[in-house]
């Protein structure tokens, strides 16, 4: 947005600067000599060069040229010195002084150093000007028809400036103000099509069964009835891992019963849960590792209880998870840049993680370990046998 408003000034800048630019030859054809034309043909023609630089580049130098073109003009005219000339070269001066040259203001508001430059600027062309009145020897001309546009003009361009450049952080604050609503909004509309999918998802599967049993499994076999809870268990361990089954058919939704599993593709599962709810969780190691669905379902919910501890104490909104691998166990290394806390204050029982990790990690021959200190975030490693 800075560049586009920079960009619109100095093309406001040029358009303007060569207007007024082209005022002052016309009123220089209109009523001077050629001997004074040719005169002031080479500083007018750096002028407006100049000008049309400031268009296009940021570069300090085409304003400093732009400055002094017109201040050259006004020199120039000052030198033919004819009295006949004079009503045409007072136009011509108004119009370098407050506007061809006073364009240049437009593009230098946005930093200290370019506003030391656009007083530099406006002090060249007031003295330049006060030096043009001298030359007429009427200090009327000097007060009502010279220094009164050129103040009126480098006035009116500075705020223009200056105006457009206040107007960006409202209009920066007001877009972010946008997107935070719309963001919300869609969060709202996928966390409603989550519930809804997953009130369904439980009416077909887990209080179909629940109700089965509330009637003592009239009508269906204890081996079909086993095998249905046995399903429905699967399917609450997936959603726990933050997959989201596939419906097959009424009631029925397609697992992946394998003794091994991927453990990139469930990863990626538990990166997406965390995302929903507000926390980054950035991976690192390789995920191309098979483990027993069984040390596999322990190592994955040990590991997502340690990321919501991240998300509710830890007071920061991203976390690393590094996986790595030897011969005989998998590791995974949480860490995050949180508060923190002594361990040595806190007994283990109430760190709420003793049977979520480290006894879920026992139970399939692992282990957990945690690192922490105030201020200086957490780290906790777990260790599954391969």
């Amino acid at each position: 947005m800075t560049r586009e408003r920079d960009g619109l000034l100095q093309r406001i800048a040029r358009i303007y600067g060569l207007g007024f630019a082209v005022v002052a030859l016309l009123c220089l054809a209109g009523g001077v000599p050629l001997t004074s034309l040719a005169v002031a043909a080479v500083p007018f023609l750096v002028l407006v060069v100049a000008l049309w630089r400031v268009g296009a580049s940021r570069s300090p130098l085409w304003v400093i040229l732009a400055v002094l073109g017109g201040a050259g003009v006004i020199v120039a005219l000052v030198a033919a010195g004819d009295v006949e000339t004079v009503p045409g070269a007072i136009a011509a001066a108004t119009s370098i002084a407050a506007g061809a040259t006073a364009s240049v203001a437009l593009t230098l508001t946005s930093s200290p150093g370019r506003i030391v430059l656009l007083v530099l600027s406006f002090a060249a062309i007031a003295g330049t000007i006060a030096v043009f009145a001298g030359s007429l020897g009427t200090t009327e001309v000097f007060l009502f028809r010279l220094i009164g546009p050129v103040l009126l003009g480098w006035a009116v361009t500075s705020f223009v400036a200056v105006w457009l450049s206040a107007g960006l952080p409202r209009v920066s604050r007001r877009i972010a103000s946008i997107g935070r609503a719309h963001r919300a909004e869609r969060q709202a509309s996928e966390t409603e099509a989550q519930r809804r999918q997953g009130a369904r998802l439980l009416h077909d599967t887990v209080l179909a069964t629940l109700t089965l049993l509330a009637h003592s499994g009239v009508g269906v076999s204890e081996d079909a009835l086993r095998e249905q809870a046995a399903g429905d268990a699967k399917l609450l361990r997936q959603l726990r891992l933050g997959q989201t089954p596939a419906p097959a058919s009424a009631g029925v939704y397609n697992l992946t019963p394998v003794e091994q599993t991927e453990l990139g593709t469930t990863l990626e599962s538990v990166k997406s849960r965390f995302g929903r709810m507000g926390l980054e969780v950035t991976w690192h190691g390789t995920g191309q590792l098979l483990l027993p669905s069984h040390i596999l379902d322990a190592f994955l919910l040990a590991l997502a209880e340690c990321l919501e501890n991240v998300r509710r104490h830890s007071g920061v909104t991203q976390a690393h998870v590094t996986i790595t691998e030897d011969a005989t166990s998998v590791r995974a290394m949480v860490t995050d840049q949180g508060v923190g806390f002594d361990i040595a204050d806190v007994g283990e029982a109430k760190l709420g993680f003793a049977e979520s990790v480290v006894a879920r990690l026992r139970d399939v021959g692992g282990n957990a370990r945690l690192f922490s200190a105030p201020g200086a975030g957490t780290t906790v490693v777990l260790e599954v046998p391969r």
